[in-house]
């Protein structure tokens, strides 16, 4: 009998300098609060066990636990508790699972202080004995509260760890949208009245938390709104973290908003998804549409327990995020074909805010004209361009199927081509002309026209593959769908594309994209 607890106290020294040597490197949070519960639950002999890691005001942050029956939100409940005074100071508490509503006998909680806080608990239930269950006794207390000592400064160090690596993430967002022109203020110039009110009422709920869905037509200015609703916000300290549901490949999208965990496939790193890099701050998901089922599910759970799971990883993360959503689809159509889930459409639309198509503020033109030149003039060091007569006559002339985004592509074309002072009618036709490699059009078509001919020069040179030729022109591809049914729609015959060098297909109005 000697000899085997000789054994076990070596077996126990023996994890503690293992457990002390696994923490000295970096490790997240997590991979701590994992090894901890293991470690606890396998060197002690319980049947069960979990450990918790604590935000400052003891709110669950990450949890991993072993056979246990319950919630980590009711670890983290009971710490409030006038009886957990004892572990709150430091101390090991002998509890019965009566405390949590667990059929447990006897249950151990050791807190994990570091600098006087409480950053971590770790729980342990029914000793295993020979023929039955057994009692922990005082070396088992003594060990547990080593554990959780030795594991509260590396919890610690991997929250620091992983908030410098989440700041990270945030700056390179932070300065690829700068790169690409993505200004807090762009195209949110006019003075249409549909405009105005629809500025007005974000103004109104920015303050607030709500979660605002944004809709209309691609191109008409929905990120830029949600950027407002965020820098008026209370979370403009915090980060603003975009994503484009439309951009990512389906089996990309789950571990780009929920974030993956190291060795989920050969060669794959741990990386937070964009809700943990939105925390604190604001999520804005575009084309929230483009959803699948799965991802809608785990979306409205993270709404509405404000935890998030890595793909691959099993412990859950406390997230503090407002989430605006925007779509320019039908999304009361697609709930009536069982394609949206309409507890999440609920969830999303608790205010919408519609933006109406630049044809229907065609007022605005000029200004957002204007509002370009000078824009992009500053770009291309000539801050005193200007638009000719015979440019803003043009301008006005065209329908935008692109919206606010194709106004200010042309422009930002047209700036960069025009020789003087003024942007002429003919640096537009030319900006245009030189993206579709062929002779500048006559001044006597329309812009439609070119727009028109450079579509579908773009699609014969990318095989009919529209997904590519929608990026080659830097347009969505809803947007690119709305102009072919557009132009199929308005043609005396029927118009066809390339599908490839030999051969032409109709242009569907709806359907499965051809790839």
């Amino acid at each position: 009998m000697s000899s085997t607890r000789e054994g076990w106290r070596r077996a126990r020294l023996e994890t503690v300098l293992d457990l002390s040597l696994a923490l000295a490197g970096p490790r997240r949070e997590g991979e701590v609060v994992e090894e901890l519960v293991q470690r606890a639950v396998g060197l002690l002999d319980a049947t069960a066990g979990i450990a918790v890691s604590l935000l400052p005001h003891l709110e669950p942050a990450s949890a991993v636990s072993v056979g246990w029956s319950g919630e980590p939100g009711e670890v983290a409940a009971w710490l409030t508790s006038p009886a957990a005074v004892e572990v709150r100071r430091g101390g090991v508490a002998r509890l019965t699972g009566e405390a949590f509503g667990l059929p447990y006998s006897e249950v151990l909680v050791a807190p994990c202080l570091w600098r006087d806080e409480l950053n971590a608990v770790v729980c342990v239930a029914d000793k295993e004995a020979r023929g039955g269950h057994g009692s922990f006794d005082d070396e088992d207390v003594r060990f547990l509260r080593s554990l959780a000592l030795l594991a509260a400064p590396a919890i610690a160090a991997g929250r620091l760890l992983e908030d410098a690596e989440r700041q990270r993430q945030v700056l390179e967002e932070e300065n690829r949208l700068l790169r690409f022109g993505g200004g807090e203020d762009a195209g949110l110039v006019g003075q249409a009245p549909a405009f105005r009110r629809v500025l007005e009422l974000a103004r109104r709920v920015a303050p607030s938390d709500v979660t605002v869905l944004v809709r209309g037509e691609s191109g008409t200015g929905k990120e830029r709104v949600a950027r407002l609703l965020h820098n008026l916000s209370a979370r403009v300290k915090g980060p603003f973290v975009p994503l484009n549901c439309a951009a990512v490949p389906e089996t990309l999208l789950e571990a780009e908003l929920f974030g993956i965990e190291k060795g989920v496939a050969t060669g794959v790193a741990a990386r937070a998804g964009k809700l943990e890099l939105a925390n604190g701050g604001t999520l804005f998901l575009d084309e929230v549409g483009d959803l699948g089922p799965h991802l809608q599910a785990k979306l409205l759970r993270v709404i509405q327990e404000r935890e998030v799971e890595r793909v691959g990883g099993r412990q859950r993360l406390h997230v503090d995020v407002r989430l605006l959503a925007a779509t320019n689809r039908d999304l009361e159509a697609m709930m009536t074909r069982g394609e949206f889930r309409e507890d999440l459409y609920y969830r999303l639309r608790v205010v919408e805010l519609h933006l109406p198509p630049l044809r229907q503020r065609r007022e605005d033109i000029p200004l957002l004209a204007v509002y370009f030149t000078r824009l992009h003039g500053k770009r291309f060091g000539r801050p005193d361009l200007r638009l000719a007569r015979g440019a803003l006559e043009l301008l006005l002339a065209h329908d935008y199927p692109g919206n606010v985004r194709e106004l200010e592509n042309v422009i930002e074309a047209a700036s960069a081509l025009a020789n003087g002072s003024f942007i002429e009618r003919e640096d537009l036709e030319l900006a245009i002309g030189r993206r579709t490699g062929v002779a500048t059009p006559s001044a006597s078509g329309t812009l439609d026209d070119v727009v028109r001919a450079h579509v579908l020069r773009m699609l014969e040179a990318c095989g009919g593959a529209r997904s590519e030729a929608a990026r080659a022109l830097g347009i969505d591809r809803s947007t690119l769908y709305r102009m072919l049914t557009r132009w199929n729609a308005t043609d005396d015959a029927e118009r066809t594309i390339p599908r490839g060098s030999t051969g032409f297909t109709r242009v569907p109005s709806s359907g499965s994209e051809h790839s």
